[in-house]
Parts: C-alpha cells; sequence; structure tokens
C-alpha cells in the first residue's frame, strides 16, 4: 500500500488501539521506561526489576512451560488481552470490545446500553473479522536480513524483498505447522529485524459486556484524566476446532479453547510502591523521532484535531436525536473523540515541557560526538534533515486534511476509495467490485451531512490548487455551489447498491458521479505520493541513521525500540504523581464514583442506571473490599510504560498475578509517544476487584467466576 495512505490508516489504527501514551527519553533512560521484547530481555533491566519487586526467575517470563506471556493476546490487531481460566475466557477492555458489543446491539436489544452476560456457553455471541494471536516464539533476524545488497536497494525494492523473505519463512513454518504464521518486522529505525511466529485464533465469542454507562463511566469529561473510576473491562472466550483443540474457523461445533496456561487472579490488591507490569501490545510510538519530525507531528496533530472536532459534531447531534442511530455510531464516535482529545493533549505538552528545544540540544549533543569520534560523518546530515522535513511540511498538512475528511469516514468515501484501490474477477476475467449489505452500520441523513461538512471543511483549510479534486468545480459549476446537493446526488450512485456486481469496463459506471467522485479524489492521494517520495525515503533514512547514532553514542546503556505491535514488557511501581504541589493520589474508591454519579442529571457522561448508584454506594463491598486500605478500589496508577494498543494488556504483581487491566494514560503526559517524562506519565488500570465485584454484584455471572477462580 502506498506510503501516504499507509501513514493515514496505521494512525486509524492507532485511535481504535484504544487509547493510551509512552517513550524515549532523550537523557539517560529512567528505571521505569520502556518496552521490552521479552526473548531478549537485557539482565540489566531484568536486575532492576527484582529490585523494585519481581520474585520469579526470567524463565516464568518467557522461557517456562507456564510463562506468563504463553496467557496474553494480541486481541484482533488493535487491542492486547489476558487470558484467565482453563476455558479460554479472555478478559480486554470495554472499549476494545466496543465494536463486536455495538454490532450484537439493536433498539430492542440494546447490549451496549443494558449490558450483557451469556448464562451459558450457548447464548455466547460470534463476532464478524475478530481474533486472538498467541506469540510463540521470536528472534533476531537482522543478519539474515540487511546483507550488503539491502543497502544497495531502492525503497521499493527494499520492500519487495523484506515481503520475499516473509512470504518464504511463513512458508517454511506453515509446512511445520499449518496453525502458525510469522511476521517479519522493523525494529530500532530498520536498524534490526525481528521475526515473530504467531498461533491465531479467529472464533472469538463475547461473553460479558458491563453498560456503557460504566464501561465508558466520565466519558470524554475524564477520558486522558486523573481521577478515574471507569469499569473498563469486556469478556471473551475463545473457541477451538473439537477434535485437535486448535484454532478453527467459526462452526457451532466449535468448543471451548483449553490452553496450557492462563493468568491467576490476585485478590490481595497493592499499595503505593507495589511492583507493577503490563504485558501486551503497544501499537507505535516514536521516541527516537528527530526535532524536525515532532514538528511535523505537532502541525498533523492541530489538523486532527481541528477536522475531528467538526465532524463529532454532527455525529453527536445525530446520536442525541434517535437511539438506532447512537447504536451505529457509539463505536465511530468514541474513536474519532479518542484521537481528538490525544492531538490536543500532545501538543499541549509539547508546549509545557518544551519538548522541541530538549530535542535540539540533545541532537547538538549528538552532532558534538560524531565531531569528535567522526562516527557516521558524512551519515547523518541534521542540516539535510531539516531541509529534508521542510519540503515535506505543507505536503504533510495537506495529507492529514485528505485523511481525515475522506479515508475511512462516511459510507460512500469509503466505497468510492475501494473501487479505486481493489476489485474482483469474475469466471471471464471482468473486472468488479460489489459491497455487501451493511446498512446496520451506518445512518443516511448522519453521513450526509459529515460529508457536507468535510467537504466545506477541506476546502476552506486546503489552498494549494494541486490537491483540490476536480470534483469542486462540479460543485460550483453543476450544483451552484450546494455542497448538500451534490452530496444527494452523491449518495444515488450505483456504489450504493449493495449485493450488486458493478463492472468496472462499462459504460455506466465509469459515468457514475461516485466513481468519479472517487476517482478525482484517488487522485489527489496519487499526486500527494508522488511528492512525499521524492523526499520520504530520504527522511526514513536519516532518521534510522539518527536511532543508530544515538544507540552506538549510548552502547553501555540498554535500549528498547518503538513500538511496533510486537509484544511487549513494561514495569514499575504502583505510584502517584505530583503536579503543581497536588498529590494525585494512587488509587480511587467507590465514594468518589457514586459523588460523581449524583451530578449525572447536569453531566452527561456521569449518568447511571439507578442500580448503580446502589451498587457503589453501598457501605460494605464484601471479599472486594481492600485489606489495607478498607474501600474498593476502583482505578489505580502505575509507572508502567503504555500507549495505544496497550488497552486492555494485563498488569500483574511480582508474582505474575493479575491485578489490573491497563486502559488509559494521563492527561498531563500526553506527549509520552515522542517522550517519557519519569515523573509525569503514568498508567491508569482498571482494579481486577472492581471487575470481579461487577460481574458478581451486577452480572450475576457466578458460572464464569466459578470458572475464573478454578
Amino acid at each position: 500500500m502506498s506510503q501516504i495512505i499507509n501513514y493515514y490508516f496505521v494512525n486509524m489504527r492507532r485511535t481504535i488501539f484504544a487509547f493510551l501514551l509512552p517513550l524515549l527519553s532523550i537523557a539517560p533512560m529512567h528505571a521505569d521506561e520502556g518496552m521490552w521484547t521479552l526473548y531478549d530481555l537485557p539482565q540489566a533491566v531484568y536486575d532492576v526489576m527484582k529490585t523494585e519487586g519481581y520474585q520469579l526467575p526470567y524463565e516464568k517470563l518467557y522461557q517456562a512451560d507456564d510463562a506468563i506471556m504463553k496467557a496474553v493476546v494480541n486481541f484482533s490487531g488493535y487491542c492486547s488481552g489476558v487470558v484467565v481460566s482453563p476455558d479460554g475466557l479472555v478478559f480486554t477492555n470495554h472499549h476494545c470490545g466496543f465494536e463486536a458489543i455495538r454490532s450484537h446491539s439493536t433498539v430492542e436489544h440494546d447490549y451496549m446500553l443494558n449490558g450483557f452476560c451469556a448464562k451459558s456457553y450457548e447464548e455466547e455471541l460470534p463476532n464478524k473479522n475478530m481474533f486472538v494471536s498467541f506469540m510463540v516464539e521470536q528472534k533476531d533476524v537482522t543478519d539474515q536480513v540487511i546483507t550488503d545488497a539491502y543497502w544497495k536497494m531502492s525503497t521499493l525494492d527494499r520492500e519487495d524483498y523484506l515481503d520475499s523473505l516473509e512470504n518464504a519463512w511463513s512458508k517454511d513454518v506453515k509446512a511445520k505447522d499449518s496453525t502458525l504464521r510469522l511476521e517479519l518486522k522493523p525494529f530500532y529505525e530498520g536498524n534490526r529485524y525481528f521475526a515473530t511466529t504467531y498461533r491465531d485464533f479467529t472464533d472469538l465469542r463475547l461473553v460479558f459486556a458491563i453498560p456503557k454507562s460504566m464501561g465508558k463511566f466520565g466519558g470524554e469529561t475524564d477520558n486522558w484524566m486523573w481521577p478515574r473510576q471507569t469499569c473498563d473491562f469486556s469478556v471473551f472466550r475463545i473457541y477451538a476446532d473439537p477434535k485437535t483443540g486448535g484454532p478453527a474457523a467459526y462452526s457451532k461445533d466449535n468448543v471451548p479453547y483449553h490452553p496450557k496456561h492462563w493468568a491467576r487472579v490476585s485478590m490481595d490488591g497493592y499499595q503505593e510502591g507495589s511492583f507493577s507490569m503490563t504485558m501486551g501490545y503497544p501499537g507505535s510510538t516514536s521516541r527516537y523521532l528527530s526535532s524536525y519530525g515532532i514538528q511535523e507531528r505537532y502541525a498533523q496533530n492541530a489538523i486532527r484535531a481541528q477536522v475531528r472536532g467538526v465532524k463529532q459534531e454532527v455525529m453527536k447531534r445525530h446520536m442525541d436525536a434517535s437511539e438506532a442511530v447512537r447504536i451505529k455510531y457509539d463505536s465511530k464516535y468514541a474513536q474519532s473523540s479518542n484521537y481528538w482529545k490525544n492531538s490536543i493533549g500532545m501538543n499541549k505538552c509539547i508546549d509545557s515541557i518544551g519538548l522541541i528545544g530538549q530535542k535540539q540540544r540533545f541532537e547538538q549533543q549528538l552532532q558534538a560526538w560524531i565531531d569528535s569520534t567522526g562516527h557516521f560523518k558524512g551519515q547523518l546530515d541534521f542540516q539535510k534533515m531539516e531541509q529534508l522535513y521542510r519540503q515535506r511540511l505543507e505536503l504533510s498538512k495537506v495529507q492529514m486534511n485528505w485523511g481525515e475528511a475522506f479515508a475511512r469516514n462516511e459510507e460512500l468515501s469509503k466505497r468510492a476509495l475501494r473501487a479505486q484501490r481493489s476489485s474482483e474477477k469474475d469466471k471471464k476475467g471482468k473486472r468488479y467490485v460489489q459491497f455487501e449489505d451493511n446498512n446496520e452500520t451506518f445512518d443516511l441523513a448522519t453521513d450526509k451531512e459529515i460529508l457536507v461538512v468535510m467537504l466545506k471543511n477541506y476546502r476552506q483549510h486546503v489552498t494549494d490548487q494541486r490537491y483540490v479534486p476536480a470534483f469542486y468545480t462540479t460543485i460550483d459549476t453543476q450544483f451552484g455551489g450546494d455542497y448538500a446537493k451534490f452530496v444527494e446526488q452523491l449518495y444515488k450512485s450505483r456504489l450504493m447498491k449493495n449485493g450488486k456486481r458493478l463492472y468496472k469496463a462499462k459504460k455506466s459506471f465509469k459515468k457514475d458521479l461516485g466513481v468519479q467522485y472517487g476517482q478525482q479524489l484517488y487522485k489527489v492521494f496519487t499526486d500527494l505520493q508522488a511528492e512525499f517520495k521524492k523526499v520520504g525515503a530520504d527522511i526514513d533514512e536519516q532518521e534510522r541513521l539518527l536511532c543508530a547514532a544515538k544507540l552506538r553514542m549510548e552502547q553501555d546503556m540498554p535500549h528498547y525500540s518503538d513500538a511496533n505491535f510486537t509484544m511487549r514488557l513494561s514495569y514499575g511501581q504502583v505510584k502517584e504523581y505530583n503536579l503543581g504541589g497536588q498529590p494525585s493520589g494512587y488509587y480511587t474508591a467507590a465514594p468518589s464514583m457514586y459523588k460523581k454519579m449524583l451530578t449525572g442529571d447536569r453531566i452527561e457522561d456521569y449518568r447511571v442506571e439507578p442500580e448503580m448508584k446502589t451498587l457503589l454506594g453501598a457501605k460494605d463491598f464484601g471479599q472486594y473490599t481492600d485489606p489495607k486500605t478498607r474501600e474498593m478500589q476502583l482505578c489505580f496508577l502505575t509507572t508502567n510504560d503504555i500507549t495505544g494498543g496497550n488497552s486492555g494488556s494485563p498488569m500483574f504483581d511480582g508474582q505474575n498475578r493479575l491485578i489490573g487491566l491497563a486502559f488509559d494514560g494521563n492527561w498531563d503526559s500526553l506527549s509520552s509517544d515522542i517522550f517519557f517524562d519519569s515523573q509525569l506519565a503514568r498508567c491508569i488500570g482498571v482494579d481486577i476487584r472492581y471487575v470481579l465485584f461487577m460481574m458478581d454484584r451486577w452480572g450475576h455471572a457466578d458460572r464464569l467466576l466459578q470458572e475464573i477462580n478454578r
């Protein structure tokens, strides 16, 4: 896939990733900073883990038959999760299960609003296009990938070469075990390559979901904020082939998966200073990024926030007016608004800590080292890097406007672009496109208004006529500048005919307004791509050299690679933070949530069902009460290093016992995707006792609780 559109869709996946943040220190690495690969965990890092409270041998992390990594899963390619029972139950975040819960919801049976609890295996709900992946093995294959010939290849040839290696190695792996697959990915900005083998299970069923009022308690009011009281969890089950016990496509005959190892739940809790470890699949960080790259990111963040703010206003208005529309757009709105707020917060943090200036000072330090040692002389060139980024900055702004306005947005634009990028062949070899009936996923009136405001917004903010699609002239000349009339006509396009084959060679296809709209939209993309290619490869090479130079200059220190959605470990402690002399506290308890609930008549995000007020307003929480604080603790803070994709990551104590699920970061460290501030960066987790309390007292899920505690 092309560079620009791939860049955009990677960022879109990060928004589904669900809502967190991470790392790379300019100064020497802080103790708790880092997203470490497990198979080659540096001894120095493991030694620090032990001093902070990890009590088991290294083998219990990765190598042993009961190594804890064997219970951790990649959840559907955008979150993390953990297996918690001998019958394949998986815990992840509520927002990671959001779309699955929404897809099963109707006005009559609104599981999003009212929650869901399967009382038997037969009631557990199958889900399309969902899966969990277990990491089987990981190894460094740098020496096999990076040869002398590798450096002489063009960017395109290099991509083909890497694809061919991955395909060949995958074929070898599958020959030994057909249930396995292999991924080849760059680490350390392309200075090293790792091959990771996975086993995927594609029959994943929804088992338990609490009402949205609790699973998303606080909504956008509290998103990225502390204190938090959100009960952010959902429960799924892995199903397997009844004969082999291994992966199988969905079948009513499949049986619950019986893993050899699963995570045990701890009811002992934690206190400030307790060891905490997350393990999961962080999506993407850029901590080796240059000061020039951060400036580009800053500009992109501002555009993302502006465009999404406009779009979300339309969505919210329609959702408030109709329960049916709300069900269709709940997940879309959550995905959009999460990184709308993240973009605002990240830029605020970049400014408040003077991050660009810090990076520039580090680059000066690195340049002095290059001058004194001769290493990377004539290769890493900061002046050249600055010029390249300056060339690309305006293109980056256009790209962000284009992507946010049209890519993966409302239904017509998605179909119009897909018709340009892909097609199928019939038996005679004729190419066609066909769209399934997905009317339950969007509302016509809402989608039309979204496209109207996106068309207007794009034209207002993109003034370079090279990147203004030709259909704007059509709007002016044939529709008298009336965007709504143009969109109304667009939605009559043949592209909106569900289930019908549309043959690309036919005149009726080529003359279709929706098809022409897609062609003209896609032309802007390809023009942008061509311009990006002129500088993109050179920028990537300079960023790779920057990372390599840092690693060489600091070769006596352990370093971790930026996140790339491979399994990582992060360790730290349960710990509050201090902002402006005000201690944050390291946990929240039921009374603080009950107090917010009482304001639900004024603040929509704190509105809950009466039953929830009764549950959280109780005086006695029984076995779910913390033995030390004598309160039922809801959410807690740790110094663990996280980012999008870590949502649903299990949080373990020093004995590999489950104490919580990571679900967010804090507002005061939203620049941590590019810089880890050890004083402010915190991971927010939901206490596993709060999870079990809701399963027990609200869901009456006795069969599930017995299964977990077996």
